[in-house]
């Protein structure tokens, strides 16, 4: 391999690592905050979860960034692969070592995913919690055909909340999906081409291979006329 291509693999190789070191120093943190909330409901279930602004900001950002990161380290991963696609010097180290990589990518994104969805949870149960509050709250209170009727208009507020959020949910997986349908293409057309350069390479290859799929196709007729031929024996022996 040349130098220059050497030091172009090193340096992608050394900018995934950076990336992924700071998505693991993110995902702990992020971890770490939603730990925080699961163990606040399990010692304290009259307490609303998240009830601040800066808890929700601090929430939102991190997520963000972290979903930066992740695309990021992507991109950065597509980049390897198009360089082992269109340089012919590629080895096998360099084929595991983007697979490697390909994998650590996908357990960030689930551990980011599951994480998120934990948070989500515990902000629904702070709606809920809010919700029934508010509903003993207007019973109690005198006025309360007006209270019911502005939290029915809450609840009708957050059930389309809720429906928004579930629908980027479902957004987010089915773009992650068509992202590791591309990642798979485009390993397997590089298979692909690299199986083709060796046959090129190496006529007398191909031409074996195809010797023994000739020599598979005629042992395979010649069984069927054989089985063929038991059979209608067996049927002429058993008609008469």
């Amino acid at each position: 391999m040349e130098r220059p291509t050497e030091n172009r693999w090193e340096d992608m190789r050394r900018q995934a690592r950076r990336l992924e070191n700071e998505l693991d120093l993110k995902l702990v943190s992020f971890s770490k905050l939603g730990t925080s909330f699961r163990h606040e409901a399990s010692n304290n279930d009259t307490t609303p979860l998240l009830n601040s602004t800066s808890s929700d900001h601090m929430v939102e950002t991190m997520a963000m960034e972290i979903e930066q990161l992740l695309m990021k380290l992507t991109g950065m991963n597509d980049s390897m692969s198009e360089f082992l696609e269109t340089n012919s010097n590629s080895s096998s180290a360099m084929l595991h070592t983007i697979q490697r990589h390909r994998d650590i990518l996908q357990d960030y994104t689930h551990e980011f995913r599951k994480t998120k969805n934990n948070i989500h949870s515990f902000r629904e149960r702070e709606d809920l919690l809010g919700s029934v509050r508010r509903d003993i709250d207007a019973y109690k209170n005198p006025g309360g055909v007006n209270n019911r009727r502005m939290d029915m208009y809450m609840k009708e507020h957050e059930h389309l909340r809720n429906s928004d959020r579930l629908a980027d949910e479902a957004i987010e997986i089915a773009m992650a999906t068509k992202e590791n349908l591309g990642q798979q293409r485009s390993m397997f057309k590089g298979i692909t081409t690299r199986m083709n350069t060796l046959a090129n390479r190496f006529p007398a290859i191909n031409n074996l291979v195809q010797k023994i799929n000739l020599r598979k196709r005629r042992d395979s007729l010649i069984i069927s006329v054989v089985i063929a031929a038991c059979i209608i024996l067996i049927l002429i022996y058993w008609l008469h």
